[in-house]
């Protein structure tokens, strides 16, 4: 098959992270669809007398969309390259954000929410997927700055987009930042190149002895039927739903907490509470991702799983008890935002470890969705608290997740996929000895008759 890219030889040893750097800014670009969508919630329910239970079926419609296609969107790329995926999901962010600008009913918002979606999960899920095959010596790292593309992509924007919402209405924040976002995700995409086969090949010598690595390549419809997928995939869930959760519906506990209207001075600059902390979020959820990432590079994936999941478990519990404190809800928010975003970099990277570089994007876009799975709680979340008037159920349930995940990292995933990766690796080496053993006896057989 042809591909899109030369050989390793004829790239110099930068190049890959020239591709890196090109994915984290599409990655950047996408931010908003998802974490600018809180300042969106009120301004949209004021204007047209939505609840804002209904509006946050958008939010789950784009989550499920972005995620659940991916893997269709992964398979695309390993079989095509990234540039027709990207240019493709660039194409359609743009599109979306510029029909909710123009959205008068529901029905329209859901189907803006599920364009955008699809063409956020095509940029997502590429941009990861080459991350994993251009840096398989340092999997946690290169994932996580990919990842840290979208987790803080939105915190040089979040201020200039509510700004623009306070002035100008949020159509024309949705129009405008629709249109500029898309048109860069375009260009870049067509300056993007898969990585050769060779090229991991030559780098997995460096990888860590702490970070176990098969040396199978198995498909997503392989992947599937092994167990330790089911075990990871359940632990993405857990997690992932907590910060979901917390993500979508920051506005609303702000406003329940009754600290939306305090101001916070900032060299300078006087800030609303919720403002201020969802730019500290997001600077904080692109930090942890490189951050947890190059950590599991040096003392394994499950030990930082282990490490992190318990941290998030703590910061949740935390931000209900102490969350109504202004200053303490924007320190409380940007611990439990710390310690969600590392699974963007932790499951991708553990995947690829575990299931190998070949299908790298269509296997980690198979995981990704369970992110899609979580975002089934968003809604219900909103719906739990108006039945109970408090938002107890939500957190502690939050903190539950994460503490179960916490567990299963260490004493279910650890020793399960390390048996798994010993028996896969062992399997291709019986293969590759069967293979020498055939070669060598046809090149005996060839001697003989000539």
């Amino acid at each position: 098959m042809k591909t899109d890219a030369p050989t390793a030889i004829e790239r110099p040893a930068s190049f890959r992270w020239m591709q890196l750097i090109m994915g984290i800014i599409c990655m950047a670009m996408i931010a908003n669809l998802q974490y600018g969508w809180t300042l969106f919630v009120n301004p949209l329910a004021e204007a047209h007398g939505w609840t804002k239970a209904s509006i946050q079926v958008a939010f789950t419609i784009f989550i499920l969309t972005e995620t659940w296609l991916v893997p269709v969107e992964g398979w695309a790329v390993d079989k095509w390259g990234p540039r027709p995926v990207v240019l493709f999901g660039g194409l359609l962010c743009a599109i979306g954000w510029v029909m909710n600008s123009y959205a008068d009913t529901l029905a329209v918002l859901y189907i803006a929410a599920a364009v955008s979606g699809i063409g956020a999960g095509a940029v997502y899920g590429t941009c990861v997927g080459q991350s994993l095959k251009w840096f398989p010596d340092r999997r946690g790292l290169a994932a996580g700055l990919t990842a840290a593309g979208f987790g803080a992509g939105s915190a040089a924007t979040i201020i200039p987009i509510s700004n623009m919402i306070a002035e100008r209405g949020y159509q024309d924040t949705f129009l405008y930042f629709g249109i500029g976002q898309g048109a860069i995700v375009i260009l870049l995409a067509l300056m993007m190149v898969r990585p050769p086969h060779t090229a991991s090949k030559a780098v997995k010598k460096k990888v860590n002895p702490n970070v176990l690595q098969t040396t199978a390549d198995f498909k997503p419809s392989q992947m599937v039927r092994t167990p330790v997928f089911w075990v990871m995939y359940t632990m993405f869930v857990l997690v992932a739903a907590g910060g979901l959760m917390a993500t979508a519906q920051m506005g609303p506990i702000a406003t329940d907490f009754e600290i939306d209207g305090v101001k916070f001075n900032v060299m300078g600059m006087v800030l609303p509470a919720l403002t201020f902390a969802l730019a500290i979020d997001r600077v904080l959820n692109g930090l942890t991702r490189p951050f947890f990432g190059w950590v599991s590079d040096q003392i394994g994936r499950e030990k930082t799983m282990f490490i992190a999941f318990a941290l998030e478990s703590v910061g949740i519990i935390l931000l209900y008890y102490f969350g109504r404190d202004p200053i303490m809800f924007v320190i409380l928010t940007g611990l439990v935002f710390f310690a969600w975003g590392e699974i963007y970099s932790l499951f991708p990277a553990t995947t690829a470890d575990t299931f190998g570089t070949r299908n790298a994007a269509g296997n980690a876009g198979l995981m990704y969705t369970a992110k899609g799975t979580a975002s089934i709680f968003v809604p219900i979340s909103s719906i739990i608290t108006a039945m109970t008037g408090s938002w107890e159920a939500v957190f502690f349930v939050g903190c539950g997740m994460n503490a179960v995940a916490a567990i299963m990292a260490w004493w279910v995933l650890r020793p399960m996929r390390k048996r798994f990766i010993e028996e896969s690796s062992g399997m291709v080496s019986v293969q590759d000895d069967e293979v020498m053993s055939a070669s060598a006896g046809t090149a005996t057989a060839a001697r003989i008759i000539t």
